[in-house]
């Protein structure tokens, strides 16, 4: 899309802070998918990484995924690795490698970046505008500057994502 287009269509922004080895980050695809469905390119889905200490690999996972999006992957390895977080908390790297071969992706290359840390200040980023804007879980979703916490429960929140996004998007014209 060029910058033109980009002018001239409504779009809103839903940030969705979460952690690649969170299960219920891994539940919130489904909800992530069918807002892709209804409103396609005037909903900027945007992954935003807030790896929790708890879990041992979401930082690692988090690299990766943004060496995917390099490689042009972000979203299908994202949403791989989601599908396989209890796989990850057991095969670590190996899983987060294997995950990279099988999209087709640079997997020798995703190695090179988790070994020279080269996205770490991108997710050190995420991780800290989140804490600034009060995220303590995954996942926790912003639009509209409303933050809404999935980390307890995602019944309900698809439907006010929606009415947020349908609002700004209406707002826009």
């Amino acid at each position: 899309m060029n910058d033109l287009t980009a002018a001239t269509t409504a779009r809103a922004v839903l940030d969705v802070w979460c952690d690649l080895q969170c299960p219920d980050c891994h539940a919130a695809q489904q909800d992530l998918r069918a807002l892709r469905e209804r409103y396609g390119d005037r909903l900027d889905i945007r992954l935003r990484h807030f790896p929790l200490p708890k879990h041992k690999y979401a930082y690692v996972a988090a690299q990766a995924a943004e060496e995917a999006v390099d490689q042009g992957k972000g979203r299908e390895y994202a949403e791989a690795v989601l599908a396989r977080t209890e796989e990850l908390d057991g095969r670590g790297e190996r899983l987060l490698l294997e995950v990279a071969g099988e999209l087709g992706l640079d997997a020798e290359e995703l190695d090179t970046a988790l070994v020279d840390g080269r996205h770490l200040l991108i997710v050190d980023a995420d991780q800290a505008e989140g804490k600034a804007i009060g995220v303590t879980g995954t996942p926790t979703y912003v639009i509209g500057g409303e933050r809404l916490d999935g980390g307890e429960s995602q019944e309900g929140l698809r439907a006010r994502i929606e009415e947020i996004a349908d609002r700004l998007l209406a707002e826009q014209g």
